[in-house]
């Protein structure tokens, strides 16, 4: 790809070849739509590169100070080599974009591929093809916002930091001293926040600019025009603030500031100018001087700007992100007006060129745009391969059991779900026992202990493990130790009953995948209940042998979480989805009888509410709705599959019905809402003490949680991810079927 740099040695500025970024974790991938040349910060620099070593040294002094202490510390040659490597690099230039989404890294929700992005920083907002972007450094371009004025993003945000240290109320007045692009802004901002402005620029032009964006006069600072009308505003009192956005090494700004402020009142430097302040005139007025850095808090702070850690809003309510927001907002609302101050727009091939004319002062601009022409070329579809669980054929078979009496049960986890959905069913059984139960803490496992009958209790696992008379293996714990776990039960030789999900990514998989083929034991069963759940199981009967394609739709109205529940822990606990989508996965899938082959997902800002698309080998379709957004008092499941002109209709776990030439309806009478969980635990316990094949294929668990994991990569890429299955070894589990039902 390309990018704008400039050696700052030599002050060669060229467009170079560079490697394409990756999407590294905590930010995304943009491409740039515009990018804005900052005509103040960035062409200081461009013009102190084609200084001599001398003209640099007198242009940063605050560098020079730096090599001298460096000669003290490191001697002479060494601070010689270091400087000059430093000098003779390539450095970018840019820092304020607005793009499109084309790739999103792990942890990031609140942005998909196809979004456009306004874009932040002078490392990450570059004039460049592509950038990695992160989190904290963009923000979502609202509805109607032309992405050109969104690319003013970083230069509002500046121009805003500015205005929010000036503290401005209503009815004050200002002055603005320096109307290039940053002054432009903030005389739009402070008209916007009900303040009268007064501008300063020895252009005429700016001038007039500024006064039809809202300023009441505007002059040449020596004119008196400014004096008068600052008089004749504040009743000879003088600006309340006053807001330097000026550069260069004359001192004037910060005198004609002393001038024209009153009593008390505030200084604010937003640019970069001479502030060799005169001690008499602030001090007999007390001005307040404030420095305003950049975009706001998070600027230079690594934990925000590259790690993601935003600030908490009842501390800091104006970050970087959180101006950028609130200055496209302002655009979106017709509040602020970039268009007047886009002075010319050049093609990205010509830079060098627009450089040079803007150095030279052949182009005279108070904003100058980038337009980025693309290969629109659609990027290669994502791939999950689908690995087949095998045994090793020298590793030992799996324990059958062999002794009589009631199964023997071990519990890793007693929470909420336990105690409420497992635990009740399994104490009434008389071929189960109770036998030990391992929570984290000693409190929770006496409770246990006491309220369900175990006959041990303790907090660690390996008592479990280790106990032969356990002849099955519960693991209920948080989502993130689901994996570990189910692999430490398998190579310990137990059946395995693990509730939902699996596993939260691939890794976790594989984990779970090469215990069963270092132990040779595959009982194992996954927490998927409705597909147990006797009302469906009955509608599917009823449904009969299905012949040509199906389209199913389910609508899962998940609600709203608490902030307190650890399921919103995602980065520790995976998504909400990830956490339990592999239920709804699953249940279409036995529905289907068949695996998915391909996931596509899209979501609303945030990733609250998810659409998914799945795709079957014969051509059926199922279009899964995941949303936290709608009414409480609406069904949590609601599912139709169409096939062969028949409907089936299941209003969650309540009411069925088929509809068809024959139409079946369940009772008008409900019984209540039955998931599955009991006829689930029927045909696990079975399996356990009978040897006989689990109640559904380990393939079959991998191809559910792989396309469960499947939709949060289709939603970083922005394009379907095809699921492969990989080449068929010897079977495992007993059982053949990709998809099988409960005995």
């Amino acid at each position: 790809m390309k990018q704008v740099v400039q050696n700052y040695k030599s002050g060669e500025l060229t467009l170079l070849d560079v490697p394409v970024p990756a999407c590294k974790p905590g930010g995304v991938i943009v491409r740039t739509a515009f990018s804005l040349i900052s005509t103040g910060t960035e062409m200081m620099k461009v013009s102190e590169a084609s200084k001599s070593l001398l003209g640099k040294a007198k242009a940063r002094p605050d560098q020079v100070a730096k090599v001298m202490q460096s000669v003290a510390t490191n001697g002479l040659s060494a601070t010689y080599r270091k400087v000059t490597n430093k000098l003779d690099s390539y450095t970018p230039l840019g820092y304020s974009l607005c793009g499109v989404v084309t790739e999103v890294g792990a942890g990031i929700d609140d942005v998909a591929v196809g979004d456009l992005v306004a874009c932040a920083g002078n490392e990450h907002a570059l004039h460049a093809e592509l950038n990695w972007v992160p989190k904290n450094l963009y923000a979502r371009v609202p509805d109607g916002v032309d992405a050109r004025h969104a690319a003013f993003g970083t230069v509002g945000s500046i121009a805003m930091q500015g205005v929010r240290r000036g503290e401005p109320q209503l009815g004050d007045v200002a002055l603005v001293i320096g109307l290039g692009l940053i002054g432009q802004l903030v005389v739009q901002l402070l008209v916007a926040s009900g303040v009268r402005v007064v501008g300063v620029d020895p252009d005429p032009g700016r001038c007039e600019l500024a006064e039809r964006l809202g300023a009441l006069v505007c002059a040449h600072p020596g004119s008196g025009v400014v004096d008068a009308a600052v008089g004749e505003l504040t009743g000879g009192h003088g600006v309340d603030q006053v807001y330097l956005a000026a550069g260069g090494p004359s001192n004037d700004p910060v005198e004609l500031a002393a001038k024209l402020a009153r009593d008390r009142g505030t200084v604010v430097d937003i640019g970069k100018c001479s502030l060799n302040l005169p001690w008499n005139a602030y001090y007999e007025k007390e001005l307040d001087v404030r420095f305003s850095r950049s975009y706001g808090p998070g600027r230079y702070d690594p934990s925000y700007e590259l790690e993601g850690r935003d600030y908490p809003i009842g501390y800091v309510r104006w970050t970087e992100r959180r101006n950028l927001e609130c200055f496209l907002d302002l655009a979106a609302r017709g509040r602020v007006d970039v268009e007047p101050l886009i002075s010319h727009v050049a093609g990205f091939t010509e830079a060098e060129e627009t450089y040079r004319r803007l150095d030279e002062g052949e182009l005279k601009a108070v904003a100058v745009l980038f337009r980025y022409e693309h290969d629109d070329a659609v990027a290669p579809q994502p791939v999950v391969r689908i690995p087949v669980a095998v045994t090793d054929p020298l590793a030992p078979p799996a324990t059958v059991r062999r002794r009589g009496g009631p199964l023997r049960l071990g519990f890793v986890g007693a929470g909420n779900y336990a105690s409420s959905m497992l635990l009740p069913h399994l104490t009434e059984r008389e071929d189960a026992q109770l036998h030990h139960v391992v929570t984290t803490s000693a409190l929770s496992a006496a409770n246990a202990r006491r309220k369900f009958g175990f006959a041990a209790a303790s907090t660690d696992l390996d008592d479990v493990l280790a106990d032969e008379d356990v002849d099955a293996v519960f693991v209920v714990t948080r989502h993130s130790s689901h994996a570990e776990l189910t692999a430490r039960a398998l190579k310990a030789g137990k059946a395995v009953f693990v509730e939902k999900p699996l596993a939260l990514t691939e890794d976790e998989l594989r984990l779970v995948l090469d215990a069963i083929a270092e132990s040779g034991n595959d009982r194992l069963q996954v927490g998927f209940n409705r597909r147990f759940a006797p009302l469906l199981r009955q509608a599917k009967a009823e449904f009969g042998t299905r012949v040509g394609p199906a389209s199913l739709r389910y609508l899962v109205n998940a609600g709203r979480l608490e902030q307190s529940s650890w399921y919103t822990q995602a980065d520790a606990e995976g998504t909400r989805f990830a956490g339990e989508g592999g239920h709804f996965v699953d249940t279409v899938s036995w529905l289907l009888d068949a695996d998915p082959t391909s996931v596509f997902a899209t979501a609303t800002p945030g990733q609250d509410d998810l659409q998914i698309l799945l795709r079957y080998p014969d051509g059926s379709t199922a279009a899964l709705t995941y949303a936290t957004s709608g009414a409480p008092g609406f069904p949590k499941e609601t599912l139709d599959l169409l096939a062969d002109r028949k409907v089936l209709r299941l209003d969650d776990f309540v009411k069925a019905g088929v509809y068809a030439k024959k139409r079946w309806l369940s009772s008008r009478l409900p019984k209540g809402r039955d998931k599955g969980q009991r006829a689930e635990l029927d045909a696990f316990l079975t399996a356990v003490a009978t040897g006989g094949p689990m109640p559904v294929p380990v393939d079959s668990l991998v191809a559910t949680t792989l396309a469960t994991l499947a939709v949060q990569t289709s939603l970083n890429a922005g394009t379907p991810v095809r699921l492969e299955r990989s080449a068929r070894t010897p079977a495992t589990n007993g059982t053949p079927a990709p998809n099988g039902s409960p005995a």
